[in-house]
């Protein structure tokens, strides 16, 4: 039986040269971003084109994000949403760093997306429900999460009001290095992302599939 492998540099080279080429804002964000100290929160280029290839497959024209960081993800997917939609596509983009919003919002800019992307800083918590009232509630095509693991249930309860039948939701770091199938790791964020998984897997209002993409992506469709 196959199963999913480890990717060493060489084959992590080849997947990537196997992608669409990255968009020169793209490969401006990574490899600026791989400078930081907190660069392992950037998702991989590889990571980056399944989502603009997922948006496209949804036909997505109204998105939301949940920790930006110095968007990548969301220049992704903003760009493949804009070539179908122009200005009329919209992604809202949660942060709670005014920081982080400023540096995305340059690559944003270099993109040619920021005229589509709406930041939104503050509690993500907070920011959703007030969206959810904003006339958002079903209207969302398609979500990326990627914040603090402890809220991934909190918004994950979220998504099931905004997303529209058939929309879907990706969660970040479900693997969380390995210690999700750790039974001696029990600390807070392990936890909370264990209980994620099994919520959405029992979950009859969605179809999902738990994959090793990356740090392990979970994604779900809203059924309609």
């Amino acid at each position: 039986m196959s199963r999913s492998i480890g990717l060493n540099e060489t084959l992590t080279e080849y997947v990537r040269a196997m992608n669409p080429q990255e968009h020169p804002a793209l490969k401006h964000c990574r490899e600026e971003t791989a400078k930081r100290e907190d660069a392992r929160m950037q998702v991989s280029p590889e990571q980056g084109a399944l989502m603009a290839f997922l948006a496209r497959l949804t036909g997505a024209k109204i998105a939301l994000e949940v920790g930006v960081y110095t968007g990548y993800s969301a220049l992704a997917v903003a760009m493949a949403m804009k070539e179908r939609h122009g200005e009329d596509a919209r992604l809202y983009a949660l942060d709670i760093s005014p920081d982080l919003i400023a540096i995305a919002e340059g690559y944003w800019a270099e993109g040619d997306v920021a005229d589509v992307i709406q930041p939104v800083i503050g509690d993500a918590r907070r920011s959703l429900s007030e969206l959810a009232s904003e006339d958002l509630a079903e209207q969302v095509d398609f979500m990326f999460v990627d914040a603090d693991k402890t809220g991934y249930g909190d918004y994950y309860a979220a998504a099931l009001t905004l997303l529209r039948p058939g929309g879907i939701i990706l969660f970040d770091n479900v693997l969380w290095s390995g210690s999700v199938a750790d039974p001696a790791k029990t600390d807070a964020d392990t936890e909370a992302l264990r209980a994620l998984a099994k919520r959405v897997r029992d979950d009859d209002r969605v179809e999902q599939v738990f994959t090793a993409v990356g740090d392990g992506l979970l994604i779900a469709m809203k059924k309609p």
